[in-house]
């Protein structure tokens, strides 16, 4: 699985790098700029970018503007985004696209290997792995919208544990609730945001989509 990865700091970027070697990630290039990071995304089409949010020359959101340009141009690219901060504006326009293959880690919150590695694979796959502090403040002020006003409490507490990226019986561990009961909102949440049968993996994604972009 090849990675092309954003980083300023040597040492971030190298130990990044390292990480992700020992896991058997290729590195088709690290970066430490936006300008640098739009021509890698763009030349070596990676199975997945992992980049910082606050890259030169600006070290403002430099790191989300240069992956939002290079998804123009490489459609669906997918995209794991690192930062101390939430940068919320951007962070929805990354994801109003609606297509899938999509993380937001805080830096701060990422406690071992393991658990970032993973959600490196889910995103490169095709999933979304969000962290519950980013999925929080992206969805303060649309808890009201349409068509999530559908949902119940409980279907909302379900989706949000999706958008981390939990599969059903995690969040039936969660929830202290049975799988089956899990399941259960699943199928009415999948109907209640109208998402027509097709492949369950697909609708999660298109669901946790649809509840982030309100």
């Amino acid at each position: 699985m090849r990675v092309v990865l954003a980083e300023d700091l040597f040492l971030l970027r190298d130990g990044l790098v390292r990480l992700l070697q020992a896991y058997g990630f290729e590195i088709a290039e690290a970066v430490a700029d936006g300008p640098g990071l739009i021509r890698a995304l763009v030349e070596h089409r990676p199975d997945v970018a992992v980049v910082d949010v606050r890259l030169p020359p600006s070290f403002t959101d430099e790191g989300l503007q240069a992956v939002l340009e290079a998804r123009r141009q490489v459609p669906g690219l997918p995209v794991l985004v690192l930062s101390q901060y939430v940068e919320q504006l951007y962070a929805r326009e990354l994801l109003a696209d609606g297509s899938a293959g999509v993380g937001y880690l805080l830096k701060d919150r990422v406690f071992n290997g393991d658990q970032f590695i993973e959600a490196v694979r889910r995103v490169a796959g095709g999933g979304t792995a969000l962290d519950p502090e980013v999925v929080s403040q992206l969805v303060a002020r649309r808890s009201r919208e349409e068509p999530l006003g559908r949902l119940t409490p409980r279907e909302r507490e379900v989706l949000e544990l999706m958008a981390e990226g939990r599969s059903n019986a995690a969040i039936a561990q969660r929830l202290f609730v049975t799988e089956k009961a899990v399941g259960k909102h699943i199928s009415s949440i999948f109907s209640k945001l109208d998402l027509a049968p097709c492949d369950d993996d697909n609708r999660r994604v298109l669901a946790v989509l649809a509840y982030l972009n309100g």
